[in-house]
């Protein structure tokens, strides 16, 4: 009789080579784990350097000075103890901002010649559609910012790319504005993950993909701080009008005093003044109301993204988030902008430092893909909310 087991061999032959070798479900997986090596005193040089290039240039130099800041913090950055590159070039960032300059004077050229031909009809015609148009080209440049920081950003010398379409994230921003904007503001923290879920959704390693669930972000909480901020910032607003109320009339009754000597300066001098500290003072209070918000969102869009089995925490809280803001805007303001990337660094680190990962990315089969495009991001310049 013939044993079974000296034939199993001959029997699975048949059966391996129609498919194929069995992969290893683990092959190319590994645990992630950040890490960084910034030291934000290191970016002082780098501060003072920019900040009198940029005096020197009347402000051209911040496109290469930006470069050289996000290579830097990029550096600093680890990823299974190997850095993140940059690959961005200052040009790139310039030659972004003159076509963003295009795309936005040639509706103001034409809002201003209406005027000038006095033709209000006509200009009144063009506003609200310009206006329209600026806030979808705000998204556009959001998206924009983010598919080219993405494409200049590598990994073991593997780009990052970003799929979809900056015009349909465009009026995806636009319609949800208006939607926040009918509902009082409500709807802004259900856009935001929305908005976050269109870019991250869209995010590419190589050609491994990341993914954003909705479902795991929405199971974190934010409408209750966001309902903190929101109540807080009618009372707040209800305070500051109190009080520019009670310099109005202290005003009116120091009319029937006999005038004091103020130096030459009118009185509405010393209103303006008083105006401008109120909001200084109560611009911090501000910010620790919106705080716990910021801080929710950050934790739920971190919870929405992952890759393969790969998920992603960002343990931050609220006063933390406060005070590094506190700080970073008080030494950027002193300073006259001179510290910024040495507030930048900062952020960065704090950042990273709560960024946890668990389960396992299959980063080993990523492979190269295209550069992505060849400008930076010249709207996100123009409009002013460039992040790093």
């Amino acid at each position: 009789m013939t044993d079974i087991t000296e034939d199993a061999p001959t029997l699975a032959r048949p059966l391996h080579d129609a498919l194929g070798p069995i992969s290893d479900p683990d092959e190319g997986a590994e645990t992630l784990v950040f890490s960084t090596t910034l030291q934000p005193s290191k970016f002082l040089g780098l501060s003072l350097k920019n900040g009198l290039l940029n005096i020197v240039t009347l402000t051209l130099w911040r496109f290469w000075g930006k470069t050289e800041v996000r290579r830097r913090v990029w550096r600093g950055v680890r990823l299974n103890d190997e850095a993140f590159e940059y690959t961005g070039r200052g040009v790139e960032l310039f030659v972004g901002f003159l076509l963003a300059l295009v795309v936005l004077g040639a509706p103001l050229l034409l809002i201003v010649f209406a005027v000038q031909f006095n033709q209000p009809g006509l200009a009144a015609l063009i506003i609200f559609p310009f206006y329209l148009f600026l806030y979808w080209l705000w998204g556009f440049g959001v998206f924009s910012a983010f598919r080219y920081m993405a494409s200049r950003t590598t990994w073991r010398g593997i780009r990052f790319r970003l799929t979809g379409s900056a015009s349909s994230y465009g009026l995806r921003f636009l319609g949800y504005l208006l939607l926040s904007g009918f509902t009082a503001g409500w709807f802004w923290p259900a856009a935001e993950r929305k908005l976050a879920e269109s870019l991250w959704d869209g995010l590419r390693f190589g050609d491994r993909k990341l993914a954003f669930r909705l479902g795991r972000a929405e199971s974190e909480g934010v409408y209750g701080p966001y309902a903190i901020g929101w109540f807080g910032t009618i009372g707040g607003y209800i305070l500051l009008i109190a009080v520019i109320g009670i310099l109005f009339a202290a005003l009116g009754f120091a009319d029937l005093l006999p005038e004091p000597d103020t130096g030459g300066a009118p009185p509405d001098v010393f209103i303006i003044v008083g105006v401008y500290g109120v909001m200084a003072l109560l611009a911090p209070i501000f910010l620790l109301i919106w705080a716990p918000y910021q801080a929710a969102m950050l934790r739920s869009i971190a919870k929405g993204v992952s890759m393969d089995e790969a998920r992603f925490t960002l343990d931050v809280k609220a006063l933390p988030l406060w005070w590094l803001t506190i700080s970073n805007l008080f030494l950027i303001i002193v300073t006259l902008g001179f510290l910024m990337p040495w507030a930048q660094a900062r952020t960065a680190r704090f950042l990273v430092q709560r960024l946890k990962s668990a389960g396992k990315a299959k980063v080993g089969l990523a492979h190269q893909t295209g550069r992505g495009p060849g400008s930076g991001e010249g709207l996100a310049d123009a409009f002013g909310f460039s992040a790093i």
